[in-house]
């Protein structure tokens, strides 16, 4: 393995990542705009933060078709988490529940679904199957989600290659969490059941920029569709990364994609040193087979101890533990992450499993900060036995906590001779990531017995078909052709308006620069005003350029009536200002000429515009500024003649 150092982010090159071996996919999913839940009858994208009732559960795992165990789930259950949904009678029903059966899928998700995946390039299956996702975190009360897939083998185009899509899913999305507290765990209810894809990418991004900006694509993708929801929460990307000698992980519940770049370069570089300190781990002796670690209860040792956190426990009445890692002196503070050790992954382990949500929940020998004091670690490593090329670490908790604490130290050093351990990791605001669980395996998947196959037709597909929108990079493309401004381009290709705007173009012949600034940036500037720019349909955007192609409006005219009918609440083409006439201009240009006569130009070259911002102030939205410059130069020339 070579021995290079991971740069600072903003100093990591696309050869450093190849140097590293740096590979990443993505596991996009995205909310449907349905006006249903996927398998029941019950309204979707109505959020409260109200309820009506409570419901305990206790989750606990069941055997896979082949009569096995799913690591995740052996891991929930290891937590003893008490469950908690927060139900709203306006929002979840029985079915949500499970007290009863599901309805047949909603036709109306599954056919936006089948287009995205068309879109995607994808082959669409012929027969859908529904099966049963094991979630054993309580976010979903069955205990498992409702799955199937779609579509398979698709591709986007990125820069000078293709993006593979792996497949494409349908699914129900789970409840939102409120808090996660020790042994107690709240759900809001009122999201569970949403319409969802999932769209998986093979591994093909080379960089941390390159995961962000495949991500993007298809985020414009299945907004151009305009059939999915948007805002906060209903999209979340789980970014899987690896890097050569290391193993795949999962970056979960990525809230931004802005934040994708950070978090794996955090990840890649965590594998690398995780590799690293197997590496240093074999040249100690410390192999898998020869590792030793042990844990003993050390409470009585520190009945009199300063330190403030096992202080306070031990008034509490809890126990500490103390794991004893053999040769591991020193290693507690291999760095992972930027201003992140190894000790961390230890802390998280802990945290999850044991429920010890308290910080700092261990302490240990190689720490620099101030813990216990001297003489309580020298008593501790006399108790012990511990040598000098040992490491301590303690843990403080209920008997049962502090037990299966010490435990999951052991397990996770353990792991450390193996090198990067198969995880689901969580996204952290600071760019880093935690541990969340065990990385599922196949055996969370198994046939769902209460639905039926459902059979797609090519009637079904043709249909669909017909309906599409263009491909987003072929709209963004025809846009650069047509000299669209850069900064609308994007925006433009992912509007309700982008269909409206191929109309006005192609069809009433309006110049493609001026429709799509009216049509994007105008909405923006009234938005900035803090006005709604929902109430801005496409019949009123209609009406107004059909009054410009008459000349009853001007170019100036089109963004104060936008403001105009927003305010007023109405628009109607027939409460348009007419035209302004030729005698019109001509009465208010001579008055301007007397305004402009009154008053005192510091520079005379300037007259020209003064004259023509005063004739606009009065005419403005009735009358082309070009006609009145026009007016104003034939007035100039005729004067001088």
């Amino acid at each position: 393995m070579q021995n290079f150092l991971f740069k600072a982010f903003s100093e990591m090159t696309p050869q450093d990542y190849a140097l590293v071996g740096f590979k990443s996919g993505l596991e996009i999913h995205q909310q449907l705009l349905t006006k249903k839940k996927l398998f029941c009858r019950c309204p979707a994208g109505i959020y409260s933060t109200g309820y009506n009732a409570e419901i305990l559960r206790h989750m606990r795992p069941t055997l896979s078709e082949l009569g096995e165990y799913d690591g995740t789930a052996l891991m929930e259950f290891k937590t003893k988490k008490e469950i908690i949904y927060q139900i709203n009678r306006d929002t979840v029903c029985t079915y949500e529940m499970d007290d009863t059966p599901p309805f047949e899928i909603n036709d109306e998700a599954l056919d936006i679904a089948l287009g995205i995946g068309m879109l995607l390039n994808c082959s669409i299956i012929d027969e859908i199957h529904i099966a049963r996702k094991q979630y054993l975190d309580g976010s979903i009360p069955t205990g498992f989600q409702r799955t199937s897939i779609i579509a398979l083998d698709g591709s986007i185009p990125f820069k000078d290659r293709q993006i593979s899509i792996v497949q494409l899913s349908i699914e129900e999305d789970s409840c939102r969490e409120v808090s996660d507290i020790g042994h107690r765990r709240v759900y809001l209810s009122d999201r569970l059941g949403m319409p969802l894809i999932e769209t998986v990418t093979a591994p093909d991004m080379l960089t941390p920029q390159e995961v962000a900006e495949a991500a993007n694509i298809c985020r414009k993708l299945v907004k151009s569709t305009g059939m999915v929801r948007t805002g906060i929460g209903s999209a979340r990307q789980d970014v899987n990364v690896s890097v050569e000698g290391g193993t795949r992980i999962e970056i979960k519940g990525v809230p931004k994609i802005p934040m994708i770049p950070i978090l794996t370069y955090n990840e890649a570089m965590r594998q690398w040193n995780l590799l690293h300190l197997k590496e240093e781990l074999f040249r100690r002796g410390i192999t898998p087979s020869t590792f030793q670690a042990r844990h003993e209860d050390v409470t009585k040792l520190l009945k009199r101890t300063y330190f403030l956190p096992v202080q306070n426990a031990l008034n509490q009445g809890m126990v500490v533990k103390c794991a004893l890692l053999k040769g591991f002196r020193g290693l507690l503070n291999w760095p992972t992450q930027t201003d992140t050790f190894f000790s961390k992954e230890i802390s998280d382990r802990v945290r999850v499993i044991a429920c010890l949500t308290s910080l700092p929940n261990i302490i240990h020998s190689d720490s620099k900060g101030d813990t216990l004091s001297s003489a309580d670690w020298q008593k501790i490593k006399k108790s012990m036995g511990a040598g000098e090329d040992d490491a301590m670490v303690l843990v403080w908790g209920s008997a049962q906590d502090a037990e299966l604490g010490a435990n999951e130290i052991v397990i996770r050093a353990r792991e450390a001779t193996l090198g990067v351990p198969s995880e689901t990791r969580q996204a952290l605001h600071d760019g880093t990531n935690g541990f969340e669980r065990i990385l599922p395996g196949p055996d969370r998947m198994y046939p769902d017995t209460d639905l039926p196959p459902k059979r797609i037709t090519k009637e079904r597909l043709s249909k669909i078909r017909k309906n599409l929108p263009e491909p987003v990079w072929q709209r963004e493309e025809w846009y650069r052709s047509l000299k669209v401004p850069m900064d609308v381009i994007e925006e433009l290709a992912i509007s309700r308006f982008a269909a409206l705007f191929k109309m006005l173009v192609t069809k009433w012949h309006i110049d493609p620069v001026l429709a799509s600034v009216a049509l994007v940036q105008f909405p923006k500037r009234l938005f900035h005003k803090g006005l709604d720019v929902s109430f801005l349909t496409e019949l009123i955007f209609e009406e107004l350029f059909l009054a410009f192609m008459q000349g009853r409006i001007s170019r100036e005219g089109i963004l104060p009536q936008l403001e105009y009918a927003i305010r007023s609440g109405s628009f109607s083409a027939d409460s348009l200002p007419p035209s302004c006439p030729e005698s019109e201009l001509m009465e208010v240009l001579s008055k301007a000429k007397k305004d402009l006569a009154e008053m005192k130009l510091h520079n005379p070259d300037k007259e020209k515009t003064v004259l023509m911002s005063l004739v606009m102030k009065s005419l403005r939205g009735r009358i082309a500024g070009k006609k009145v410059m026009e007016k104003i130069e034939s007035l100039y020339e005729e004067a001088q003649q």
